[in-house]
C-alpha cells in the first residue's frame, strides 16, 4: 500500500491509503445522503453526530455486510492507533462507539476534539475492505476527485507547456508544437497540449473549462481506424461518437482498434450509454455486488451506425486499464465484440460512493464520505478487484501473433498491431 498522508486542520493523519486517480465514483445518480438504518440521536454532541452518521452509512452502504461488533471492533483499533494507548468500549455496537468518543473527547480543547474526530472517521474508512479504498474527503480532495473524473487538471496550463499565452491561435499551437518536438522529441505532456489545443471544439472546451479531451483518434492504414479511449469521463461517449460518426466519410475503413491501455476508468454511470452502441440496446452488460446481492445493469443505448460497419474489431488493454475500462474490457469480452489483446488490467474493481455528511462539526471545513459501495465482475462472474480482466490474446506468449491470425488472417492489421505495442 502507497503511504500517504492528508492535512486536516494542520496535522497529519495517521492512516496510510492509497486511492488510485481511477477509482470509479457514482456521480450524478447518487450525490445525496445515503438513508441511514438508525436516526441520529437529538442529545449527541456535534463530534457524536459526526461519528454516528458514518457508522451507519458504512452499515448501510458499505459493499459488505459487516455487524455492528465487527465495526466497533476497527473504531476501537482506530482510537488505540491514533492515542497510542488501550481503550475499551462498554458495548461492541455503536453505543458503545459513542461512549468512547465521548469519553475520549470530552477533556481535549476544541481543535483537538475536532482533529480527533475527523482522524478516526478516516483511519475506520481507510481499513475496511479493500484496504486503503474508502476515506474522509476534505473539500479539496473532493474538488481534486472531480477535476480527476472531469480530465481536468488545474495544476497544468497547457498553453505554458508551449510558452504560449492563453487562447493563442491553432497556428501558433501548431507552430509552437512542432518547435518543442524538434527540441525534446515527443514526450506526453507535449502531447497533451496538442490534443487539447489544435482542433477547435477541444481547443473551445479547454479554453471555457480546462476539460482536455479524452479520445484521441486516427486513421493508421486504409482501412484501420484507431481510437485510445484515455479515461473515460462524462464527455467521453459524446467524444467517442463524433469521433465514430467522422469515420461515415471513409468507407474503406472496416476495422477498429479501440486502445483502453493506460486507461485509468472514472465516470461509470455512463457505462450502460458507452456499451449500448457496441451490444445493442437493453442488454445485460454487467453487475455490481453488493452486501450479497448481484445488481445487474443493462445498456441504455442501441447501436451506433458509424460502428457496425467495423467488421474486425481490437480491444487493446495492459496492466494500467482499470475500474471502468476493466467493466468496459470485460463486458464487450463476454459479447465476443472484438478480440482483446495485451496483458492482464490491473484489478481495481470497486464503485466508490461519495456522500456528503450532514452532521458536520466545523462550519468551516465541509467533510464528505467516500465509501466503497459495489464490487465490479467480471464476464466469468468473479470480482474484478484483485483479479483483473484476462486478454484473449497475451503477448507475453510468443507465439501470439499465430493465436491473433487464427482470428483475423490479416497481415496488414498484424502490423499495425505490433506497431501500437511497441
Amino acid at each position: 500500500m502507497r503511504k500517504t498522508k492528508i492535512l486536516i486542520y494542520g496535522f497529519l493523519v495517521l492512516a496510510s491509503f492509497s486511492i488510485g486517480a481511477g477509482g470509479t465514483y457514482y456521480f450524478s445518480q447518487h450525490r445525496t445522503t445515503a438513508q441511514i438504518s438508525e436516526p441520529v440521536d437529538a442529545n449527541l454532541n456535534e463530534y457524536q453526530k459526526f461519528t454516528a452518521e458514518i457508522f451507519d452509512t458504512i452499515k448501510e452502504r458499505y459493499w459488505e455486510k459487516i455487524t455492528d461488533e465487527q465495526l466497533a471492533a476497527i473504531y476501537k483499533l482506530g482510537a488505540e492507533k491514533l492515542l497510542d494507548k488501550s481503550q475499551s468500549l462498554e458495548s461492541m455496537n455503536r453505543k458503545g462507539v459513542l461512549s468512547m468518543v465521548d469519553s475520549i473527547t470530552s477533556s481535549m480543547p476544541d481543535e483537538k476534539k475536532k482533529i480527533f474526530t475527523a482522524e478516526l472517521a478516516n483511519i475506520v474508512l481507510v481499513n475496511l475492505k479493500p484496504f486503503g479504498r474508502s476515506q474522509l474527503l476534505s473539500e479539496k480532495q473532493l474538488q481534486t476527485i472531480s477535476e480527476t473524473v472531469q480530465n481536468k487538471d488545474s495544476s497544468t496550463d497547457l498553453y505554458a507547456v508551449l510558452g504560449l499565452e492563453k487562447g493563442a491561435s491553432q497556428e501558433d499551437v501548431d507552430r509552437a508544437y512542432n518547435n518543442k518536438i524538434k527540441e525534446s522529441g515527443p514526450v506526453p505532456i507535449l502531447e497533451r497540449a496538442y490534443n487539447a489545443l489544435l482542433k477547435p471544439e477541444a481547443k473551445q472546451k479547454y479554453d471555457q473549462s480546462g476539460i482536455e479531451p479524452t479520445v484521441e483518434h486516427r486513421i493508421i492504414k486504409p482501412d484501420i481506424f484507431y481510437m485510445h479511449v484515455k479515461k473515460i469521463s462524462p464527455q467521453t461517449l459524446d467524444e467517442f461518437q463524433k469521433a465514430s460518426d467522422s469515420t461515415d466519410r471513409n468507407p474503406e475503413l472496416k476495422t477498429l482498434v479501440l486502445d483502453l491501455r493506460g486507461n485509468i476508468g472514472g465516470a461509470i454511470d455512463i457505462m450502460p450509454y458507452f456499451l449500448g452502441p457496441f451490444i445493442g440496446p437493453d442488454n445485460y452488460a454487467y453487475d455490481f455486488f453488493h452486501q450479497d446481492e448481484y445488481v445487474p445493469f443493462k445498456t441504455k443505448t442501441g447501436w451506433l451506425p458509424s460502428l457496425v460497419k467495423f467488421k474486425k474489431v481490437v480491444i487493446l488493454i495492459d496492466g494500467e486499464s482499470q475500474s471502468s475500462a476493466e467493466v468496459m474490457a470485460a463486458t464487450l469480452k463476454k459479447y465476443n465484440v472484438g478480440v482483446l489483446i495485451g496483458s492482464r488490467t490491473k484489478g481495481w474493481g470497486t464503485i466508490e460512493q461519495i456522500t456528503p455528511i450532514k452532521n458536520q462539526f466545523d462550519p468551516t471545513q465541509k467533510f464528505s464520505l467516500l465509501l466503497v459501495h459495489s464490487l465490479t465482475l467480471r464476464e466469468d462472474g468473479q470480482p474484478i478487484e484483485g483479479r483483473g480482466v484476462e486478454p484473449t490474446i497475451y503477448i507475453s506468449d510468443k507465439n501470439w501473433p499465430k493465436l491473433f491470425q487464427d482470428y483475423y488472417n490479416s497481415p496488414v492489421l498484424m502490423q499495425a498491431i505490433k506497431n501500437l505495442l511497441k
